[in-house]
C-alpha cells in the first residue's frame, strides 16, 4: 500500500468522478485508475463502485475512507513539523479563482508571494463560487477569489476587493440604450444573458428579482463578462454585469435601480483549515497585501 495510491482513492471518493479526481491530482485518469485498482487488489475489496454515472464508495470504501485521510494527514503533519523546526517554507498551496474573473488583482498577489517563497509551488483552478466555497470549508483550497452577494459562509475569513452595483447592457439600437438608468423591475420578460448559477453577479441579480416578484428570463448564459458583454452588443439580449467591467464600445450601459443590485468580490481563506506552513504564509501575505493595496 502506497501513499499516491490513497491519495488517489480520497480524491475519487470526494470528487465521485475518476476525471475530476485527476485533475485533481495533476496525473493522467487511466493512471489514477490503475493505481486504485492495484490499492483494491492488494485489499482483496472492491473500495468504489463504478456501475453508476457517477463512482460512489461501496461499504468497505467508506470504512477505509477514514483511515486513509487519516493516513495522508499523518504524513502531512510530519512534513509540517519538519519545516517548522527548519524554518522553511516549501510545499504547495491550492488557490481557487471565480470563472470568468477580469481583475488582476489575484494574480498579482500571487507573483509577489512567488517572489517571496519560490519553494513554493502554485496550484490555480477556476470554478463557481459555490464550488469554491465548497472547496475551502473542506481544506481543499488555501486561498480563493469568490463572488458573493450575502454573508460568508460559516468558518471563512474574507476581505472585500470589489463591490459593484450591477448594470444593464444592451446594443445600442435597443429601446433602453438611452437611458442612463433602468429599473429592475423594466428587466421581467426581458431576454437576459448573464454569467451561470453559482456565481455571486448571478446570485445577486436573482435574489433581487425574486424580491420583486418575478424570475428573470435568462435566454444566455456565459462564464466570461467579456463574452456576457460582447453577446448583448450583438442584439441577443440584455447583458448583466458589474459596473467595473470594462464594456465594448458597442454597447451601452445603464446602472440597474429601484432597487439597485449590487454584487461583490472576496478574497476568502479557512483558518480552520490552513496547517501547512505554504498555507499560513499564503494567508498572511494576501493579508498583508491587501492591507497595503488598501483593500
Amino acid at each position: 500500500m502506497e501513499l499516491h495510491q490513497l491519495e488517489y482513492f480520497v480524491a475519487v471518493a470526494e470528487e465521485s468522478s475518476f476525471t475530476r479526481a485527476a485533475a485533481r491530482v495533476h496525473v493522467a485518469q487511466p493512471g489514477v485508475s490503475a493505481q486504485v485498482r492495484r490499492l483494491e487488489a492488494e485489499l482483496g475489496q472492491r473500495l468504489l463502485d463504478r456501475s453508476g454515472r457517477s463512482v460512489r464508495l461501496t461499504e468497505v470504501g467508506r470504512a477505509m475512507l477514514p483511515f486513509a485521510r487519516a493516513a495522508l494527514d499523518a504524513v502531512a503533519n510530519a512534513r509540517l513539523t519538519v519545516d517548522q523546526l527548519a524554518g522553511l517554507v516549501h510545499g504547495q498551496v491550492t488557490v481557487g479563482m471565480v470563472s470568468g474573473c477580469a481583475l488582476p488583482v489575484l494574480a498579482e498577489l500571487l507573483a509577489a508571494f512567488h517572489d517571496r517563497h519560490p519553494g513554493v509551488t502554485i496550484t490555480l483552478t477556476e470554478d463557481g463560487s459555490d464550488r469554491l466555497t465548497e472547496m475551502l470549508g473542506t481544506g481543499r483550497l488555501d486561498l480563493a477569489l469568490i463572488g458573493t452577494a450575502g454573508a460568508a459562509a460559516p468558518g471563512l475569513e474574507t476581505v472585500v476587493i470589489a463591490d459593484d452595483a450591477l448594470t444593464a447592457v444592451t446594443g445600442r439600437n435597443h429601446p433602453l440604450a438611452a437611458n442612463a438608468t433602468v429599473a429592475l423591475a423594466a428587466l421581467r420578460d426581458q431576454p437576459l444573458i448573464s454569467l451561470p448559477r453559482g456565481t455571486g453577479v448571478r446570485a445577486a441579480f436573482d435574489a433581487a428579482c425574486a424580491e420583486a416578484g418575478f424570475t428573470p428570463r435568462i435566454v444566455l448564459e456565459a462564464s466570461a463578462l467579456p463574452m456576457v458583454a460582447r453577446l448583448a452588443g450583438l442584439g441577443l439580449g440584455i447583458a448583466i454585469i458589474p459596473e467595473s467591467v470594462p464594456s465594448p464600445g458597442d454597447v451601452a450601459v445603464a446602472r440597474i435601480a429601484s432597487p439597485q443590485v449590487r454584487s461583490r468580490l472576496e478574497l476568502a481563506w479557512n483558518p480552520a483549515t490552513a496547517a501547512s506552513p505554504a498555507a499560513r504564509a499564503l494567508i498572511e501575505h494576501a493579508q498583508a497585501f491587501l492591507t497595503q493595496r488598501g483593500a
